[in-house]
């Protein structure tokens, strides 16, 4: 039988032992904002849900719920399908400087 290891050093405290901090939780955006809903049509909004590398974000990222996860990620393909966001990285830093210099 294997003898238990002896602690050296310094205890934790118990303010230390949870962790330094506790994240806070996200709210889904879509949930608080009734009125708010996932459209394809709006790239602008769905950019915000897209990686620099143009995949879409995880909803441990955005704090969306999963039934708005679903909706968006299905209008995040649609947007895609009708050219309104890049499917590459290389097409959104044409995207990006391009719109930089209409506004």
């Amino acid at each position: 039988m294997p003898k238990p290891r002896q602690r050296t050093g310094k205890q934790k405290s118990s303010r230390w032992a949870r962790g330094k901090y506790t994240p806070r939780r996200k709210v889904c955006f879509f949930c608080t904002n009734k009125n708010e809903t996932v459209e394809y049509k709006d790239p602008n909004r769905l950019r915000n849900y897209v990686s620099d590398r143009g995949k879409i974000e995880p909803r441990r990222r955005t704090g969306i719920c999963a039934r708005h996860q679903r909706s968006l990620a299905t209008a995040i393909k649609r947007a895609r399908h009708l050219a309104l966001l890049p499917y590459v990285p290389a097409h959104i830093r044409k995207m990006r400087t391009f719109s930089a210099d209409a506004a």
